[in-house]
């Protein structure tokens, strides 16, 4: 799976000018399956976002996970981060996982993350999506989970 986290001070996700989710402190969580992807993955990146330590401690380092600082999490399904632009100046989605499995690993995703982490708001899966958030530091990871 892949992830681009960014260490936000607040975040939401508007669909046809209703917002869908919204946090204030924390991480929005771009995210995306691949083919071949499945809950093993989706665990493993779970499990090491919710551990991230990129949020300031007293000294100013990042020392703190958000976890740590009771942050919330906004989760967006983005299956182009598996855009391939090797071949040409149309990205490719090729790697990107089939509709239907990416939803249903996105959907395990949040439900997971729901079960160990008090704040979750989600966006849409497969709509159109405005995504708006003031990126603090600005601190933005991108992330791989094999």
């Amino acid at each position: 799976m892949l992830a681009v986290v960014q260490r936000v001070r607040e975040a939401r996700v508007e669909v046809a000018g209703r917002v869908t989710g919204a946090i204030d402190q924390g991480l929005l969580v771009l995210v995306c399956a691949e083919r071949g992807d499945s809950e093993v993955q989706a665990d493993k990146l779970l499990a090491k976002l919710l551990k991230l330590r990129i949020f300031s401690d007293e000294a100013g380092k990042m020392n703190r996970s958000v976890q740590d600082v009771a942050g919330g999490l906004l989760v967006v399904s983005q299956f182009t981060l598996a855009a391939d632009v090797s071949g040409g100046n149309r990205p490719s989605f090729t790697n990107a996982a089939a509709p239907e499995e990416g939803r249903r690993l996105y959907d395990y995703f949040v439900e997971k993350a729901r079960g160990q982490h008090p704040v979750v708001a989600t966006g849409e899966f497969a709509e159109d999506m405005q995504v708006h958030l003031v990126n603090d530091g600005p601190v933005t990871i991108p992330m791989t989970v094999k």
